[in-house]
């Protein structure tokens, strides 16, 4: 964390200086036919609470530059409704794209982009195979570390747990390594199951009661994306069995907060999700007006002159510090 950070202040401090002067341009481009700045982010699942947080990002991100920003795409995790998206974003033919990407089918659709000369940059969810020109969000395995020390530590060092997440999506499989690795350290835990909550609610709260019924002496859920907390904190709830398991979330849900605050969740690891669309569009807005001198001619090297990831790092949340993050 501590690398990226005063490159990318510096890179911020001058694409900000950039953009002061670009403002009192940007309104005559449109009189003129110069196509003026559009940055868009594409995702799906908007009807989380967590995306709440992109939304405020990329609004944040165009007050900075004073550059037009949007976001769009499904509300449900509907891959073929959110490249429809990313071909109607890309229709308009915008200064570069924010891409949340959840799996490897919208690899297709980001190279198509870039190829047709918008930049691409990923967020949250990378495309590390695809032609995107940088990634930024959390260091996933770094998370999932986090969150199993925690987890060790209300456990006492011993106890079966049980980690809630989506199968088929890198990110959180990243994130369940890292748990993996942290709880490994202690050699009275154990990890008895591995279930799919398919970043479903409703479908979390089942599955964390069947986890109940069949380990009765479960000492401990983690999850490892947003729909978990809440539903395993129902589960628990209903089955009676709150403070004997202890549960670590992730992300800042008002629900899960409100649960850590009722000492039914015991912590969560919060992603510091709003800067990962900042970031991309300063990023993006760089490779359009400033180009760093890393070779004597980078696009014929074949050079970006922007970091390739960026780390936007965890926080731990619990009784301690919740109030600061309820909305």
């Amino acid at each position: 964390m501590a690398a990226n950070f005063r490159p990318l202040t510096i890179l911020l401090v001058a694409t900000l200086s950039v953009a002061g002067c670009h403002r009192q341009t940007t309104q005559s481009s449109k009189s003129t036919g110069k196509r003026p700045d559009l940055y868009i982010q594409v995702s799906a699942l908007g009807n989380l609470e967590y995306f709440y947080d992109h939304k405020l990002g990329m609004k944040k991100a165009g007050e900075l530059f004073g550059v037009p920003t949007e976001y769009a795409g499904p509300a449900d995790l509907d891959m073929g409704a959110m490249v429809a998206a990313l071909e109607l974003a890309l229709a308009r033919r915008p200064a570069g794209l924010v891409v949340v990407g959840f799996e490897d089918s919208l690899n297709p659709i980001v190279n198509k982009a870039v190829d047709s000369g918008t930049p691409v940059v990923t967020v949250d969810a990378d495309l590390p195979r695809s032609k995107r020109i940088a990634f930024v969000g959390t260091g996933n395995f770094n998370a999932g570390f986090q969150g199993g020390l925690k987890l060790a530590e209300l456990l006492g060092g011993s106890g079966k747990v049980a980690l809630l997440t989506k199968l088929g999506q890198s990110n959180l499989g990243e994130r369940v390594e890292g748990y993996k690795a942290a709880l490994a350290k202690y050699a009275q835990v154990s990890i008895v199951q591995i279930a799919n909550t398919e970043s479903d609610p409703i479908k979390a709260t089942q599955v964390a009661a069947l986890l109940l019924q069949r380990h009765e002496d479960l000492a401990g859920i983690a999850c490892v994306e947003a729909a978990g907390g809440a539903g395993a904190a129902t589960a628990v709830k209903e089955a009676g069995r709150v403070g004997r398991v202890k549960i670590v979330a992730m992300d800042r849900d008002n629900s899960v907060l409100r649960y850590i605050e009722q000492d039914v969740v015991q912590a969560t690891v919060v992603q510091q999700t709003a800067l990962m669309p900042i970031y991309a569009v300063a990023l993006l807005y760089q490779i359009n007006h400033l180009e760093v001198p890393i070779t004597t001619d980078n696009r014929a090297a074949k050079v970006s002159g922007v970091p390739n990831t960026i780390d936007t790092g965890v926080i731990i949340v619990d009784k301690s510090n919740y109030k600061y993050f309820l909305r």
